[in-house]
């Protein structure tokens, strides 16, 4: 069997130097039957290695319901980084960030257990069944028995969020009592405290950083006087918000950062190599005095682009890898266009108006303490005395409809920082709220999601709310089911009226000669959620930057597909537009 382990200056493979060169693919973005794809092309591209975090609350979004199947196995995906010829790495968290939501962390730990990234007892209980579970499919992977996993990271950044000894210890003894025989590295920005704080002497020190790179090894070394030295996330671009723009880097200058690591001698992670998408509901949320929730594209400007096509950047970090390592002669064929063309959409049936629950409470429930992990829930309450005013809500996570009697008033948004609204004469009063995805760093990890705190009507608390759970996933299959049993078109309201009611369920039908990749134009919509063959592609949303939605090819089919949009504000256009490539939005001039 193969041995990889620490020198006093390298990676030693089989007693030998070896550098790292490695690119980031989180499985949990990319739809699994493309997954044998994307790593092809990062051996093509010259690399020997291939990244991953481990997403826990995709493996286990309710307590006790573990799943390692499908689009969460792991240890599929690790056989295919290793029958291609490479080696992986392995970053299980618990905490992964990486601008997904809630950091990784499952809501129903955020929500349930004290003391979050520390050793707090009951904290660590969860984790280390986590790690176990992990590490079930992770240990007879490891290199020393003939797998391809030659490192494993402990925690994530920690140094950025605490200096908690004892639970770095802990995450060790788990780790190693499962069998992980591999080294065991920590990434941290390099900045004296984080690398001080974020680490343990027996743990192998990594830097994240993408520009300076000279600079930023140096301080890695003063704090780490031997071994190899590696930047584990070589950030080659970045990440967007809803309101913000598309965010790009040189080419030239990304592609003379990461020379100057390699002539360095330095191992390196490409964060992204392939960044794939936030499909359905899975994006998080920046929050640094500002609620920014993220787009549903993670293309980060890597080398593939978000469809897995290469890039600019690709064949520029190709060259520069090639002064370093082997690189194949075969290059990945060159994209071409995706069908282009046109779908009329047919106004469904409203999709928000699900029945309230008899039951209320005198405050308004949390997603969380009703157990909602999808993106809405509708709040519904009787005016006393059918009488209007200044609506004032403590706080709204994260957007909010304000109607009364059906009739649309306006909303509330968190990151405008909203909490007032002044409202008609009525007698109902429903605010439809949406979580518009969970912060993924720092305190803000865990916290509850809808109508926060105490709400008042003319500074009189409005009490005696009916909490209703509106499943996205599931009412875009009863539609879909719906239209699938009509022999003909299905009798609705005129086009005209639907618009008028609010939140409508549009959907549409075109015929495909195979299964092949498409772009989903969404600009002629204002928001919502978008559906192809019951595949749930994600949010859109005029607000931008992003204008198209990533169609993985395995989604669609020979023969008939189906499209179901679940409108929450008006459609434009009654029509669906695919287009021959991808639109991220404008860039920053």
């Amino acid at each position: 069997m193969t041995s990889f382990s620490l020198g006093d200056t390298d990676f030693l493979r089989d007693g030998q130097p070896h550098q790292v060169i490695s690119g980031a693919i989180h499985y949990f973005r990319v739809h699994p039957d493309q997954w044998q794809d994307r790593i092809r092309k990062a051996r093509l591209m010259g690399l020997n290695t291939i990244e991953t975090y481990v997403a826990w609350n995709a493996h286990e979004p309710r307590r006790g319901e573990w799943d390692a199947s499908g689009w969460n196995d792991l240890g599929r995906f690790l056989d295919l980084i290793h029958a291609e010829g490479l080696d992986a790495i392995v970053r299980p968290g618990p905490y992964i960030c990486a601008e997904w939501h809630n950091g990784g962390l499952p809501v129903w730990l955020t929500g349930s257990v004290e003391g979050l990234r520390s050793s707090a007892a009951d904290f660590l209980v969860e984790v280390s069944a986590y790690l176990r579970r992990v590490y079930d499919i992770v240990a007879p992977r490891q290199i020393d028995r003939g797998g391809p996993v030659v490192l494993v990271q402990i925690e994530n950044e920690y140094g950025a969020y605490g200096s908690d000894r004892a639970y770095l210890e802990a995450l060790v003894a788990v780790t190693r009592d499962a069998g992980i025989t591999v080294p065991l590295t920590t990434v941290d920005q390099p900045v004296d405290q984080m690398l001080s704080d974020g680490s343990l002497p027996e743990l192998h020190k990594t830097g994240s950083f993408g520009s300076r790179s000279a600079e930023r090894l140096a301080t890695l070394r003063r704090h780490q006087s031997t071994g190899p030295l590696m930047c584990s996330e070589f950030w080659d671009g970045w990440f967007d918000w809803w309101g913000g723009v598309h965010h790009t880097t040189d080419v030239a200058t990304a592609a003379a950062d990461l020379d100057e690591l390699l002539a360095a001698g330095a191992s390196v992670n490409i964060y992204m190599f392939h960044g794939g998408t936030n499909f359905a509901l899975t994006n998080g949320a920046n929050h640094k005095g500002r609620y920014l929730p993220l787009v549903t594209s993670y293309d980060y400007d890597a080398p593939l682009d978000e469809a897995g096509n290469p890039t600019e950047k690709f064949f520029a970090f190709r060259e520069v890898i090639a002064r370093y390592a082997p690189v194949p002669d075969e290059l990945p064929a060159a994209a071409e266009a995706a069908p282009a063309f046109e779908v009329s959409l047919t106004p469904a049936r409203a999709w928000t108006d699900l029945a309230a629950p008899t039951s209320t409470t005198a405050q308004p429930e949390t997603f969380d303490a009703l157990g909602h992990l999808s993106a809405l829930v509708r709040y519904d309450t009787e005016l006393a005395g059918a009488r209007g005013g200044l609506l004032v809500v403590d706080e709204v996570r994260d957007l909010a409809w304000v109607s009364v009697d059906d009739r649309v008033v306006g909303t509330l948004s968190r990151t405008r920082h909203d909490r007032a609204i002044r409202i008609p004469d009525g007698r109902t009063l429903s605010i439809l709220v949406e979580d518009q995805g969970r912060v993924n760093y720092d305190h803000r990890l865990g916290e509850e999601k809808g109508l926060i705190g105490e709400i008042t009507l003319d500074g009189a608390p409005v009490t005696g709310w009916r909490s209703t759970p509106l499943d996205v996933a599931a009412i875009a299959a009863e539609v879909g089911t719906e239209i699938d049993a009509e022999l003909d078109t299905p009798a609705v309201a005129d086009a005209a009226d639907v618009l008028k009611t609010g939140p409508a369920a549009w959907t549409g039908s075109f015929t495909l000669d195979a299964p092949t990749d498409l772009f989903l134009d969404t600009m002629a919509w204002s928001k919502g959620y978008a559906f192809v063959n019951g595949f749930f592609l994600g949010r859109y949303w005029r607000n931008g930057p992003q204008r198209t939605l990533s169609v993985p090819a395995p989604a669609t089919r020979e023969g008939a597909n189906r499209l179901v949009v679940l409108e929450l504000e008006n459609v434009v256009e009654p029509r669906a537009v695919f287009v021959g490539a991808p639109s991220l939005g404008d860039t920053e001039e």
